[in-house]
């Protein structure tokens, strides 16, 4: 299995490294702005589910390669070609929506009264870009290389987390903005993740107190918009 004459494996080995790189980064980035938020007034809410993605994300990082290597997964030009172009576009639309949220962009669910949501960028046609987006790499960078289980199993693993996820910030919504669910945007435009990551892996939403915090998901999984950053 080579690609442009050198073992795919140990290719897919190194995007991968890349990845958790960009993700340490992504978090660093998302604690930064968790701090400033919090130095305004904002408050974390619901932050019991955040080592659970944190978990995801990197057990998911170990899993791609180790499933390539031990189960001497193929490398498929044709599927990696088409892995390869969802993963430019799932990584274009969360950074999209990480430039978006700017300062309001964790991997957490931030709370900040009194500031409306972010409407603009990717938030005025999706609820979620950050977590649509982790989830996408959550079932191609696994089949870059041909590892279908490991794509399976953190998919599924990522839409129960995300559920939890966007529960919570939803509830946020509602509480501190006063908005019902499946009325205005998530609570992800307030806060994401996410983050995500950030990967979530990668990857989540009021009128008057957004959550500020998806999926980055470590790795853009966290909050979605201004709690979507993460890990991812």
């Amino acid at each position: 299995m080579t690609f442009l004459g050198a073992d795919s494996r140990v290719l897919y080995t190194l995007l991968i490294a890349g990845v958790a790189a960009q993700r340490l980064v992504e978090l660093r980035l998302a604690r930064r702005h968790q701090r400033a938020l919090e130095a305004r007034g904002a408050v974390e809410v619901a932050p019991r589910h955040y080592r659970a993605m944190v978990l995801l994300h990197g057990a998911f990082l170990v899993a791609c390669p180790l499933e390539v290597w031990w189960l001497r997964r193929p490398f498929l030009p044709a599927l990696a070609a088409a892995m390869a172009a969802l993963l430019v576009a799932a990584q274009a639309l969360r950074y999209w929506a990480i430039a978006t949220l700017g300062e309001r962009w964790t991997t957490r669910i931030v709370c900040l009264p009194g500031v409306p949501p972010v409407s603009a960028g990717p938030y005025r046609f999706l609820r979620h870009p950050n977590y649509l987006a982790v989830a996408v790499e959550m079932a191609a960078l696994p089949l870059l290389h041909g590892a279908w289980l490991t794509a399976a199993v953190f998919t599924a693993a990522d839409a129960a987390v995300l559920a939890v996820r966007i529960r919570a910030e939803e509830s946020a919504l509602a509480r501190y903005s006063g908005a019902a669910l499946g009325g205005g945007w998530p609570a992800e435009r307030n806060s994401h993740r996410r983050g995500g990551g950030g990967v979530p892996f990668p990857p989540g939403g009021v009128a008057a107190a957004p959550p500020v915090a998806s999926r980055g998901h470590p790795g853009g999984e966290e909050g979605e918009r201004g709690d979507r950053g993460a890990i991812r």
